[in-house]
C-alpha cells in the first residue's frame, strides 16, 4: 500500500487548494477572533476581575464593530474560495504521512535490527491523549484557549516525557524493597554525549536538576554502546540507565535527616539541542513556569516533591544477605507514591504519572482539528518521533453522507516505520458531530525482524467515537463498525498465511476517545459490546466495574487553571486523594442522583469518567508469542493544556526463548 505524503496527487490541485483556502482563511479567522472574544476563560475572567478599569470591555467594545466591518468585506472573498475549495476535496487524500527527513536524527531503521524475536522479548510503549486543539473560539467552550501556543507547548512536554532514558534499580536492602517518590525525573539528568558512569548523591532536601532536553529524541548508534555489565537490558532496550542503591549497614534511614543515597547511574543517548522559546507560550497561564512544574519542557529543575525518599525498614541486616538485589525495570518515574502495591492481585504495575512514560514508541491523538495547530504539534514531535501521520479524515461531502467542515482530529506518531494506513469515516454523526469527519485510523507498523527475514508488525487503530451524551445507539453502531474495518484491514494487509508466515504479529492494540465511561448507568450498552470480548482493557474489571486503581480521564473544565491542578506534580498530587478527584475529575451520571458535580461526589461508584481507553488483544497473534501488560499510567504531564488525562500502556511481547 502507497503511503500518501501530499494531500493532493499532484502539485497543480495542491496550489489550486491553497489559493482557494488563501481566499477562505481571513474570513475564517475573523470569525474566530469575533466569537472568542465573547467567551472568555475562567483563567481570563479572574484576570478581569482584577482589572478595575475595565480595560478588556473597553477593547472588546472598539475591537467587535473592527472585526464585523472586516468580516462583511471578506465575505465575497471567501465565498468564491469555498466554490473552489469544494469540489477540491473529492481528489484530496485521506491523511497526510510524514517522515523526518533529518538523517542524523532518523534511526526508524535502526530500530528494526534490534528485535531478532530472540532472547526473553521485547516491551513497547502506547500513549494516547485527546488534546482538544479545535480553533480557538470552539476551544473556549471547554475553558482552554490560544491553540496555536498550546500545541506547540503539548509538542514540547510529550518529547520532554518521552525522550527521558529508562532506568533499572537495584536496591542493596534485603528489609525493604518499595521506593517512594513523587517524580523518578529528579534521578539522571545526562548530558551531552555523556556515557560514562556518574556518581551523585540524592539529598532528600533538596531538588535535583533535570533536563529534559538532554536525553536525546531520535536516538544514533552511540546510545547502545553502554550496555554490558549487570541488568542486561531487553534485546533492543535503549535509553537505559543502571541505578544502584545502597542501603545503610543497620537498616535505618530517618525522614529528617539529611543522609544521601550514593547512586551509579550509566545514561545514555545524544543530547538533543534545546529550542528557543516562542513569545506566544507566554500568553497563556498554563505555559509559565512555575516552581514545581516538573512537566515542562523549560523546567530546569524537578519539584521538591519529585525528590528520592529511600526509607529502610526497621530491623537488622543480616550481611549474609546483603548482596540481595532486587531488579526493578522502571520508566524514570516508576514506583511512585500513588503506586505502592495496594493491589496485590494485579499483575502489572500502575500509577499517577507526571510525565510521559520514557521511550515512547506509539502515540495517538483526538481532536487535533485546526490544521495550523496540527503543523506545529507535528513539528515539535518530530524531534523524536520519526514517523507521524496527520491530517486525518475528509471535507466537503466527500466520503461522507454530510457536509464536514474539519478533519477526524487524528493524529498518529512512531518511532518505527509505518507500513501500511487506511482511514475510515462514521457516517451516522450526529449534532454538531456530524460537522467534523470523526472515524478511525489503522494503521501497520514493522518493529523488528527474524534471524530469517520474517517481518515483525504490530497494528495500532486510532478512533474518536460520538460525544453527545444520550447518543448511545450511535456510539453501539459506531464500535460494530470499527470492528468491521479493523478486520478489514487486516486482512487486506497481511501478506502472510499460516503455512507460510512472512510475518509475525506482535501486538494489535486499540486506543482513542470512546465517548463512554465504564460506570455511568447511561452507558450500559456500550459498556456490554462485544468490542470488550475481543480486545482487553486493563482497568476494567467487568460491565460496570473499573479496577479499585484505575481513575477517570475527563477533567472538570472549570477547574482547569486552579493552583492546586495548574502543573503537572500539582495535579498528580491532587488525583492521588479520593477528595481531590472528587473535587477535578468529572464523574459518571446516574440516574438516582442529581446531574450536578457536588451532589454526585458523595455516593457514585468509580474514579471519575474514564472515556480515553487503551486496549489490546491476543487474537490473530503469532501463536508462540505471549502479550502482557507490564505498566499502565495516568499521566497529568498536560495540566492546563486539555480537559483530558492522556493514558499509556506498556506491553511486553514474550518470544518463549531464553538466552
Amino acid at each position: 500500500m502507497v503511503l500518501y505524503t501530499s494531500p493532493f496527487p499532484n502539485s497543480f490541485l495542491s496550489v489550486l487548494h491553497s489559493f482557494s483556502w488563501g481566499l477562505i482563511f481571513p474570513c475564517y479567522w475573523l470569525a474566530d477572533r469575533l466569537v472568542g472574544s465573547f467567551v472568555p476563560t475562567t483563567y481570563e475572567k479572574r484576570q478581569r476581575a482584577d482589572d478595575p478599569c475595565y480595560f478588556h470591555a473597553l477593547c472588546i467594545i472598539i475591537t467587535t464593530p473592527i472585526y464585523l466591518a472586516l468580516l462583511v468585506a471578506s465575505l465575497p472573498f471567501a465565498l468564491i474560495g469555498f466554490l473552489l475549495w469544494s469540489p477540491l476535496q473529492s481528489a484530496r487524500r485521506p491523511y497526510i504521512y510524514s517522515r523526518l527527513k533529518d538523517k542524523n536524527h532518523a534511526n526508524g531503521a535502526t530500530l528494526l535490527t534490534e528485535w531478532k524475536a530472540a532472547g526473553s522479548g521485547k516491551s513497547f510503549c502506547f500513549g494516547s491523549a485527546n488534546v482538544c486543539l479545535l480553533p480557538d473560539s470552539l476551544a473556549r467552550f471547554n475553558n482552554v484557549f490560544n491553540t496555536q501556543a498550546r500545541a506547540k507547548e503539548i509538542g514540547r512536554r510529550i518529547r520532554n516525557g518521552a525522550s527521558r532514558p529508562q532506568i533499572k534499580i537495584y536496591i542493596d536492602s534485603p528489609t525493604n524493597t518499595s521506593i517512594s517518590a513523587a517524580s523518578f525525573s529528579s534521578l539522571v539528568s545526562p548530558q551531552a554525549g555523556d556515557n560514562r558512569a556518574v556518581n551523585a548523591g540524592i539529598k532528600r532536601t533538596t531538588s535535583m536538576e533535570y533536563k529534559g532536553d538532554n536525553c536525546g529524541s531520535n536516538n544514533g548508534e552511540e546510545n547502545r554502546e553502554d550496555k554490558g555489565g549487570s541488568g542486561e537490558p531487553h534485546e533492543g532496550e535503549e535509553n537505559t540507565c543502571i541505578v544502584r542503591i545502597n542501603g545503610e549497614e543497620n537498616g535505618l534511614m530517618s525522614d529528617t535527616e539529611t543522609d544521601t543515597v550514593n547512586i551509579q547511574a550509566r545514561a545514555s543517548g545524544p543530547a538533543e539541542p534545546s529550542l528557543e522559546g516562542d513569545a506566544e507560550i507566554s500568553k497563556t497561564p498554563n505555559h509559565k513556569q512555575k516552581e514545581g512544574d516538573s512537566g515542562s519542557l523549560d523546567s530546569c529543575s524537578a519539584s521538591r516533591e519529585s525528590l528520592v525518599k529511600v526509607r529502610v525498614g526497621d530491623g537488622t541486616v543480616d550481611q549474609s544477605t546483603v548482596n540481595n538485589k532486587l531488579l526493578y525495570k522502571a520508566s524514570i518515574m516508576k514506583k511512585t507514591s500513588v503506586r505502592k502495591k495496594k493491589h496485590t492481585d494485579e499483575t502489572f504495575d500502575h500509577e499517577i504519572s507526571a510525565f510521559f512514560p520514557a521511550n515512547l514508541d506509539f502515540l495517538c491523538l483526538q481532536e487535533v482539528f485546526d490544521k495550523r495547530a496540527a503543523e506545529k504539534l507535528k513539528e515539535q514531535l518530530h524531534h523524536y518521533f520519526e514517523y507521524i501521520v496527520y491530517d486525518v479524515g475528509v471535507y466537503s461531502c466527500h466520503g461522507c453522507c454530510s457536509f464536514k467542515f474539519v478533519n477526524s482530529g487524528l493524529l498518529f506518531a512512531s518511532r518505527y516505520p509505518v507500513m501500511d494506513a487506511a482511514y475510515h469515516c462514521y457516517p451516522n454523526g450526529r449534532g454538531m458531530d456530524s460537522l467534523a469527519s470523526k472515524g478511525a485510523l489503522f494503521l501497520k507498523v514493522q518493529v523488528g525482524s527474524t534471524p530469517q527475514d520474517q517481518r515483525i508488525v504490530g497494528y495500532i487503530s486510532c478512533t474518536h467515537l460520538q460525544a453527545i451524551a444520550g447518543d448511545t445507539t450511535v456510539r453501539c453502531e459506531q464500535l460494530d463498525m470499527l470492528q468491521d474495518w479493523l478486520s478489514e484491514f487486516r486482512k487486506s494487509t497481511s501478506s502472510s498465511s499460516t503455512a507460510n508466515p512472512e510475518e509475525l504479529v506482535a501486538f494489535d492494540v486499540l486506543c482513542g476517545d470512546l465517548n463512554f465511561d465504564n460506570c455511568s448507568s447511561e452507558d450500559k450498552l456500550e459498556q456490554q459490546h462485544s468490542l470488550f470480548t475481543h480486545y482487553k482493557d486493563p482497568c476494567r474489571a467487568g460491565p460496570g466495574e473499573d479496577k479499585p486503581w484505575a481513575i477517570g480521564t475527563l477533567l472538570d473544565p472549570e477547574g482547569l487553571y486552579d493552583e492546586e491542578v495548574c502543573t503537572p506534580d500539582n495535579l498528580q498530587k491532587v488525583l492521588e486523594s479520593e477528595e481531590g478527584r472528587k473535587g477535578y475529575l468529572v464523574y459518571p451520571t446516574s440516574k438516582n442522583h442529581s446531574s450536578s458535580q457536588k451532589g454526585r461526589k458523595a455516593s457514585l461508584k468509580g474514579n471519575g469518567r474514564r472515556i480515553d481507553y487503551m486496549l489490546y488483544t491476543e487474537e490473530g497473534l503469532y501463536l508462540e508469542w505471549k502479550v502482557e501488560v507490564e505498566e499502565f499510567s495516568f499521566i497529568t504531564q498536560l495540566a492546563g493544556l486539555t480537559d483530558h488525562l492522556p493514558v499509556a500502556m506498556r506491553l511486553m511481547v514474550s518470544t518463549g526463548e531464553d538466552d
